[in-house]
């Protein structure tokens, strides 16, 4: 399979500009149920549970959707994607239960997954080997828009005066399918045919135990859930924080928007990072940095401070999702790379599940600043193995584990 090359990626800023909408939409949802959730009489654990059951359907649908993106056209899961997030998200707004918001949530949660998955592979088949960190890291900027935007404008809908909480919050919820709806402008001509894609029911299916046993592939999957699951709590639980600390709705959606802007400001200047430290290097620092980060948000600090100290995680965590997706893909066989970062998005998912579900208990049991110790032990995990495992880094020239020599990246000059 051969990547598309260095011309003609005006699908790439489409995609950058659909993606950077759905994120929107979802990055405005996540707080608002949070927020419906407490108005609706949730507590900690089940704040965490909400959060939860947003990845419990994608955990099971990733790896089959791999499979038939890895012999088929990528472009239909995206519309369906939209229209699964809008669904979630409006729904989510209109319920008037626990248990029917979890539901929701888990629609909203199952769209978000079929987008991605889509539009990772788009980026992957597209892509030529020497141009996958940057793209992947251009791709990766649509997300951060959309978290920069979102929680702001969740905040501003969403009033914390006793009695408006569940009606403004029901009201970010609908905007927040409007928002998702917007992303079908730009959802043309975004994938073309690459040469070198077999389709069909003759293809042959590369067993998910050889995926997982491909040096490489193991590694980017636990950095890539790690890094997600600080998103995911810092999205879901961070109205908490700010409700037992007294800050306002708008002013947490301030500070989630300020950790996006930082994650974008480090996409931005990847490739000279990269280039300056290794891609090993880069991504063991970082994790462990976002460790200490995650460490100090459980301490009772002023807002300024908590405002630096999100600003500097945003930045650190922003490395960790494309760098795992350039590793998966790197590391796993040609003809599954669309399973392969299914099953990093599964481990994404078993992450958004685990990791939530986690924090209500360790916050109903140790209080709102456990989580971001759970997360810190879990950052610190990820940092390790990224110092430990020599195929996280660039592995140019390097033999696979079935032998074959990686692909080295094609001279500019060859690109098609």
């Amino acid at each position: 399979m051969r990547g598309g090359g260095t011309t003609g990626r005006g699908w790439l800023l489409r995609l950058v500009i659909a993606f950077g909408f759905a994120q929107a939409a979802v990055s405005m949802a996540r707080p608002a149920v949070s927020y419906r959730a407490l108005a609706l009489g949730a507590d900690e654990r089940a704040v965490g549970v909400i959060a939860g059951v947003y990845a419990l359907l994608p955990l099971f649908a990733a790896v089959p959707l791999g499979r038939r993106t890895d012999h088929g056209r990528c472009a239909p899961l995206l519309p369906a994607g939209v229209v699964l997030i809008a669904a979630g998200c409006a729904l989510s707004g209109t319920g008037n239960s626990l248990a029917a918001m979890a539901a929701w949530s888990g629609v909203m949660g199952l769209g978000h997954l079929c987008f991605v998955i889509g539009a990772q592979s788009i980026v992957a088949r597209q892509s030529a080997p020497a141009e996958q960190d940057r793209n992947f890291g251009h791709f990766t900027i649509g997300a951060s828009l959309g978290q920069l935007v979102g929680p702001v404008a969740a905040g501003l809908l969403v009033s914390g005066q006793d009695g408006a909480m569940a009606r403004t919050s029901g009201l970010a919820l609908v905007v927040s399918a409007g928002v998702a709806a917007v992303s079908f402008t730009s959802l043309w001509r975004i994938e073309r045919q690459v040469e070198g894609v077999v389709r069909g029911e003759a293809a042959a299916k590369v067993p998910v135990h050889r995926i997982l046993r491909t040096r490489g592939v193991p590694a980017g999957i636990f950095i890539s859930l790690a890094v997600l699951s600080a998103t995911d709590i810092l999205t879901a639980y961070l109205p908490v924080v700010g409700e037992h600390r007294g800050i306002a709705p708008s002013v947490v959606g301030l500070l989630l928007s300020l950790r996006a802007a930082a994650t974008i400001a480090c996409r931005l200047v990847m490739t000279p990072m990269i280039r300056l430290l290794g891609r090993t290097a880069l991504m063991t620092v970082t994790c462990l940095l976002a460790a200490l980060l995650c460490a100090g948000i459980a301490l009772p600090v002023p807002v300024w401070a908590l405002a630096l100290i999100l600003a500097a995680l945003g930045f650190c965590l922003g490395v960790g999702q494309p760098l795992s997706m350039t590793t998966v893909v790197q590391a796993a066989p040609s003809e599954a790379r669309s399973t392969a970062l299914a099953l990093r998005l599964t481990g994404n998912r078993l992450g958004q599940v685990a990791a939530p579900a986690s924090a209500g208990l360790v916050a109903g049991a140790a209080g709102t600043a456990a989580p971001f110790l759970m997360l810190a032990v879990l950052l610190t995990g990820a940092s390790a193995l990224a110092l430990r495992d020599p195929a996280a880094g660039n592995r140019r020239g390097k033999p696979s584990t079935d032998g074959r020599a990686a692909p080295r990246p094609p001279r500019r000059k060859h690109l098609c």
